[in-house]
């Protein structure tokens, strides 16, 4: 008998959500251009994109 498994799409919805956020660090960067915000919008864009990268990782069948 072929054994059945389960996939889960929780790293593609986790990915998706984090992308978001690091588009809105992207966002922020891009509107606080020459004030230490932007450097908070880059920080926030790199951290949150390497972490979608990672749930990826993590959660992909």
């Amino acid at each position: 008998m072929a054994a059945s498994t389960e996939t889960t799409d929780k790293g593609i919805g986790l990915a998706i959500a984090l992308a978001v956020v690091a588009a809105l660090g992207a966002f922020a960067m891009f509107a606080g251009a020459p004030d230490i915000e932007a450097a908070w919008g880059f920080a926030a864009a790199v951290l949150f994109g390497g972490l979608a990268v990672a749930a990826i990782h993590a959660y992909w069948g």
